[in-house]
């Protein structure tokens, strides 16, 4: 992609509206937190005070509002205790800058690897080095500056017993996860109904999984409709795509072909249901034909064999999604069947316990090449660069250079791009909008103080639909608060936008001067992809040749890690389609490979997951040749690995020769195995072709037309043939 491309798409991004469900209620009560601690800062003490209290509040009330699972009275909190801790140091140092500067420079670096713990942790840790910038102008001794500490953690504390006596939807971010997974399946029924190969975004599975790890204090408060219909989901979703598949299921044809459309539409009402019921926390009901289509006849049944067997499965898991549709959220009332035997809770570490994991965390990206490492590096120099050239400017203010880089930069160039453009649209917003009511206005503390929270409010509330609508609030609420402070609009306007556009240059610069390209990662990225692959299709084989309790918690990892390689993966590639990184970027040739080959792998994924829907039980019989056959799929993916790693062409010798000593053993004990084996072959070879280096030896063109040619045949066909298939 070409710079000027790229900067049309970041303008883009920056200033599009999120389609997102708006939630007043929330930024109603976070704005009353505001003024809770302004009013009585500002009628009993001073307007300074009052603005130390509205950005300890506003900060802790805006951490609330990101991507989190634990308790959000415990993140405003710790987010208060962290501003006031930065202002407290921040003073200290202040005085001159040979201390100011390498405080500041080791704070915005440590902030920097807070990413490397996730991205609300990172965006705190953002705000108490604003909070370290601005504050250090307002006290005149160390008794003022703890003063000053104090009233901003009191900010949080507000925030926090707001959120403890007055909760709006408690454990709804676990609902809608949970639920989200649950229509996520559903919608993947319906869509199989159309097309048997429809491909699946697990995301919404590995955000439920997310969820619903708990701390033991949580796990005693959780609702029990919480506990187990994550696992439904992740056991009904394998069975659906057995039942559809031509080559496994129901025949591409025919009343068996019928019969799977009406479990399959049947799957999804019942599903829907579940998820309406768990988001909304009120029993639902199924109409009485989706009822009625879930009973399996024995003597009129028209599947037979696996798909029979797919569809008794089916109607025994959607038979628990409708106990879970009729309960509700009531306590007490959820199934004891929803939540299997022995299965265990997912335990989210405490704060104190939290201490170790984060210490690994960083020191694991304490490396040159890590995407965190550069971003922390980056984030400390233009924060030190920003802060020493608005000190030199004849401008006041000058912590909003510095402010304005740190709080759009991220580790990755198109979100700090996109962010900076909005920052500075939205800003200049805020900024006109904010004035002229000042300028109406004139001088009066109490209304700059209402007019504050009020925009605070706004700013919360659009929180999600875009950063530069949220911006243009914030931006004005830093105008009333300063005014509440005694400061001139014609003084505080030229600044906040040009210091603003200084920021939002200097981030832009300094990932140019040190960016962290995914697209030279790409090939790690899909090295990873095919050998968590490698490993899950090995352990769904293994399965077959020794059904054992071991056997299946191998299955169940290798399935997890399969699903963050592949998630790597798709971010990476993402981000380097946007990435104008000429001559190294991704050309449009190299772009069709690395789709040709995620298709092959999803192919490869999704053949292992049709064999998991059918995984035998201990008393069935075995299948030994599927243990020679993932010996070899383990070794030659993860030699394969290495191959794609160093650009060199994978070979697939050994599963071909395990292959062919299957074809050539007595008795077909599973046909759903051995045709799930056939299909991985396939995927693999598609694999190959996709990621081919030498096409003076391969000709890469003429394999992939003739691919294409065989998928093309298979199709217009009865469904029988092993067409390459995407997952």
């Amino acid at each position: 992609m070409t710079w000027l491309r790229s900067f049309r798409e970041v303008v883009r991004s920056g200033l599009t509206i999120e389609e997102t469900r708006l939630e007043p209620l929330l930024a109603l009560r976070t704005a009353a937190g505001m003024a809770i601690v302004i009013g009585p800062a500002l009628w009993l003490v001073s307007p300074a005070y009052a603005a130390s209290a509205a950005l300890g509040a506003y900060s802790a009330g805006g951490a609330t509002f990101q991507r989190t699972w634990r308790p959000r009275k415990v993140i405003a909190l710790g987010a208060g205790a962290g501003l006031a801790l930065s202002t407290f140091v921040g003073y200290l140092a202040a005085g001159r800058l040979v201390t100011f500067l390498p405080l500041l420079a080791v704070w915005t670096f440590a902030a920097g690897m807070a990413w490397a713990v996730g991205s609300t942790a990172g965006i705190v840790a953002a705000t108490t080095v604003g909070s370290m910038l601005v504050t250090v102008t307002l006290p005149t001794s160390v008794g003022r500056a703890l003063e000053h500490a104090v009233i901003i953690a009191l900010g949080g504390v507000a925030q926090a017993v707001l959120i403890f006596l007055f909760p709006i939807r408690r454990w709804g971010a676990h609902r809608d996860a949970l639920a989200d997974a649950l229509a996520a399946v559903a919608d993947y029924a319906r869509r199989l109904r159309h097309d048997p190969t429809a491909p699946f975004d697990p995301e919404p599975l590995m955000t439920a999984r997310d969820a619903a790890a708990v701390t033991p204090s949580q796990a005693r408060t959780r609702p029990p409709v919480l506990h187990g219909p994550r696992g439904l989901a992740e056991r009904i979703r394998p069975v659906v795509a057995a039942l559809a598949d031509p080559d496994v299921g129901a025949p591409a044809e025919g009343p068996g072909r019928d019969r799977a459309r009406e479990l399959l539409d049947a799957a999804a009402e019942v599903l829907d249901a579940a998820a309406r019921a768990i988001r909304r926390g009120i029993p639902a009901e199924v109409s009485p034909g989706s009822t009625d289509a879930l009973r399996v006849d024995e003597k009129h049944e028209v599947l037979e064999g696996p798909a029979r067997q797919a569809a008794e499965r089916l109607v025994e898991l959607l038979g628990e999604a409708l106990e879970i549709a009729g309960s509700g959220g009531a306590r007490g009332k959820t199934p004891t069947r929803s939540r299997p035997a022995g299965a265990e809770l997912l335990v989210r570490p405490t704060m104190f316990r939290l201490v170790p994991i984060v210490v690994r965390a960083v020191r694991r990206e304490f490396r040159l090449d890590s995407t965190v490492f550069r971003h922390a590096v980056r984030l400390a120099a233009v924060a030190t660069v920003g802060y020493v050239i608005a000190a030199r400017l004849p401008l006041g203010h000058g912590y909003w250079a510095p402010i304005a880089s740190v709080m759009v930069m991220r580790p990755d160039f198109h979100r700090t791009y996109a962010r900076a453009v909005a920052r500075l649209a939205g800003t200049l917003a805020g900024v006109v909008l904010a004035t002229g009511m000042v300028r109406a206005l004139g001088p009066d503390t109490h209304a700059f103080g209402a007019l504050a929270v009020a925009s605070a409010g706004l700013s919360y509330t659009l929180i999600r639909t875009g950063y530069a609508y949220s911006q243009c609030f914030t931006a004005a609420y830093v105008v009333f608060l300063l005014g509440m402070g005694g400061q001139a609009w014609e003084q505080t306007v030229p600044e906040r936008v040009v210091l603003t556009l200084l920021g939002g240059a200097l981030a832009m610069v300094a990932y140019v001067v040190f960016p962290a390209w995914e697209t030279p990662r790409l090939p790690d990225r899909l090295a990873d992809w095919l050998a968590a692959n490698g490993r899950y299709a090995a352990a769904v084989l293994r399965n077959y040749a020794e059904p054992t309790r071991e056997h299946h918690a191998d299955m169940r990892g290798a399935l997890l890690a399969s699903r963050e390689a592949r998630a790597a993966w798709q971010e990476a590639y993402d981000r380097a389609r946007q990435e104008p990184v000429r001559p190294r970027g991704l050309t449009s040739r190299e772009a069709q490979e690395a789709q040709e080959a995620q298709e092959a792998l999803k192919g490869f994924g999704r053949a292992a997951m049709l064999m998991e829907s059918h995984v035998p039980q201990a008393d069935s019989r075995l299948v030994p040749e599927a243990e020679r056959f993932a010996e070899a799929l383990d070794a030659d993916t993860a030699q394969a690995a290495v191959d794609v790693r160093e650009r060199r062409n994978p070979d697939w010798r050994r599963v071909e020769e395990a292959l062919h000593a299957w074809e050539g053993s007595t008795g077909d004990r599973s046909p759903v195995v051995r045709c799930g084996a056939e299909l991985q072959k396939r995927a693999l070879e598609d694999f190959a072709t996709a990621v081919s280096r030498t096409p003076l030896e391969r000709d890469v063109g003429s394999a992939r037309e003739e691919r294409r040619a065989r998928a093309a045949v298979a199709a217009e066909g009865d469904g029988s043939g092993l067409a390459h298939r995407g997952g």
